[in-house]
């Protein structure tokens, strides 16, 4: 029970107060991240310098979990590489299938609270969606 009251807390934060949902001018890489089962529409915003994302942000419409699951996403991302922010959108996604290991999951911190997203099918989309649009945008890029 701890442990979804910890889940609990920190979507509802992420959700009420995001730190990363505004606008930012300029940025060098923007993506459009869409759930077309459910309506969740993100663009991800981001700005480089070189090989490291140096800020970021999102704006768009969704439900708690997608909103909470890219704030908290562009919360470890921003200061760190684009390679290693990859590895955290792939072990992030391993995690929701289910497929990443005990130490994978302690390394993406607050986005771990949303391992448990794998047993509610339904929601799984919602809580991939800016790992999804970041994984894709930097990949183009």
């Amino acid at each position: 029970m701890e442990n979804r009251n910890f889940y609990n807390e920190i979507l509802t934060e992420h959700n009420m107060h995001p730190d990363f949902k505004h606008d930012i001018e300029d940025a060098d890489i923007v993506l459009d991240g869409i759930n077309p089962s459910c309506g969740d529409e993100i663009q991800l915003k981001l700005k480089t310098d070189g090989d490291i994302i140096t800020d970021g942000a999102f704006v768009g419409d969704g439900c708690a979990i997608s909103q909470a699951s890219t704030d908290i996403m562009l919360g470890m991302i921003i200061g760190q590489s684009k390679e290693r922010a990859l590895e955290y959108a792939d072990i992030f996604m391993r995690m929701i299938r289910g497929e990443a290991s005990d130490e994978e999951i302690d390394s993406l911190e607050e986005a771990s609270a949303l391992r448990d997203i794998s047993h509610m099918p339904a929601r799984v989309r919602c809580a991939m969606l800016g790992w999804r649009t970041l994984s894709e945008a930097l990949k183009d890029k």
